[in-house]
């Protein structure tokens, strides 16, 4: 695998720091999750609960060894150090300015082991007016313009209900871990890679920030319709919900055919995508009295043979029998030793050469901390 000669130290608890460490497992690395007594992770207290163990946790922390530490024992300390000083990575996502007043800051770290790659998540970054406060996604979403966009258009603002920031956090984590090591590889030495779900979320609103730059305007609720492109929203069919993203000319014209609506190709107010884009709602309404005439399935199959980007709004029962799911190995059953035969998701991410994938079910709470810290303390006294 990739990443399998690398050694990555996991403090981190929740969501975004796992995820991070957890596309660096998949990919081979060695991740040992650095968890405190009694506790641990405070994910592995979030339901739904498989034998015991927590389905949320399972998922983000697949691959790893678990070792309990506790950090506030010159003990702890001193176990911890000596597995870092030969690490190459160590990933945190306390508040900022807590890991310098236990003791293992960056500055620390790095004097400690100068090749160790430090990476901090945190609700708004090192630096900065806010630094010192903490940060969950539900907050990012609020304060990065995520939420005000989301939700019908004339409805209040409205929390995405899946943990974006938390997710596009770790992932940048991940991004920053591997653009570090390129950069050790010229100048033998690490450095401090600083993660903010705050800048995750800003990032995120990529038409938002386009549209308000070029207007001045804060951009409005749109519910389902986009921002630069149309026709490309969900609509209503005879017995459910189709995506279709036709904004592009050629595909455009294709649809119009296919729905039995060619004159609306030279129909002055939508013959370009700015003109459908501007006259959006009169679009809509056309083609929804269309689409509600077939079964999703037949619009489907109809837009499908012409090449026009359509799906079937899917649930997850439906997400997870789908083939395509199965072909690309999206879901992967693991036999863990407390939750017996489950499943986890799969790694999205594809390499020929070197794949990366599910090697071990997540780890109970301290489950290799004797193989670890024995294993450790044998090679200092070597």
């Amino acid at each position: 695998m990739a990443l399998s000669h690398l050694k990555v130290l996991d403090l981190t608890s929740n969501l975004s720091g796992p995820y991070c460490a957890m596309i660096l497992a998949d990919q081979g690395a060695d991740v040992i999750k650095i968890e405190r007594p009694t506790v641990g992770d405070d994910m592995r207290l979030t339901p739904p609960f498989i034998g015991g163990e927590s389905a949320p946790f399972m998922l983000a922390n697949r691959n790893k060894r678990s070792v309990v530490i506790d950090l506030k024992t010159a003990e702890g300390l001193e176990s911890f150090k000596r597995l870092a000083a030969d690490a190459d990575i160590m990933i945190e996502n306390f508040k900022p300015g807590t890991a310098d007043r236990i003791g293992i800051g960056y500055d620390t770290m790095q004097a400690l082991n100068p090749r160790l790659i430090y990476c901090s998540i945190s609700g708004f970054g090192q630096t900065g007016p806010y630094a010192s406060r903490g940060g969950f996604d539900l907050i990012s979403q609020a304060m990065t313009g995520l939420a005000a966009i989301c939700g019908d258009e004339d409805g209040p603002p409205h929390r995405l209900p899946i943990p974006i920031t938390d997710l596009c956090g770790g992932m940048n984590g991940a991004i920053g871990v591997l653009t570090a090591l390129a950069a050790r590889e010229k100048t033998g030495e690490g450095q401090q890679v600083d993660i903010s779900l705050f800048e995750s979320g800003i990032s995120l609103g990529f038409y938002e920030a386009a549209s308000y730059f070029a207007t001045g305007k804060a951009p409005e609720k749109l519910g389902q319709r986009h921002r630069g492109s149309a026709p490309y929203q969900i609509f209503p069919t005879a017995d459910g919900h189709i995506a279709i993203g036709a904004a592009a000319q050629r595909f455009w014209s294709l649809t119009c055919e296919v729905l039995g609506h060619a004159e609306l190709i030279e129909d002055p107010r939508f013959v370009t995508k700015a003109d459908r884009v501007k006259n959006n709602k009169e679009l809509v309404a056309m083609l929804e009295q269309r689409l509600i005439e077939k079964t999703s399935d037949e619009w489907f199959q109809l837009l499908d043979a012409k090449g026009i980007p359509a799906g079937p709004v899917m649930n997850h029962a439906e997400l997870f029998a789908d083939p395509q799911t199965e072909a690309r190995n999206m879901v992967i059953p693991v036999d863990h030793p407390s939750a017996g035969a489950t499943r986890v998701l799969g790694t999205p991410i594809k390499l020929n050469g070197t794949p990366g994938g599910v090697r071990r079910p997540a780890p109970r709470h301290g489950e290799h901390t004797d193989e670890i810290l024995g294993d450790s303390a044998s090679e200092a006294a070597d």
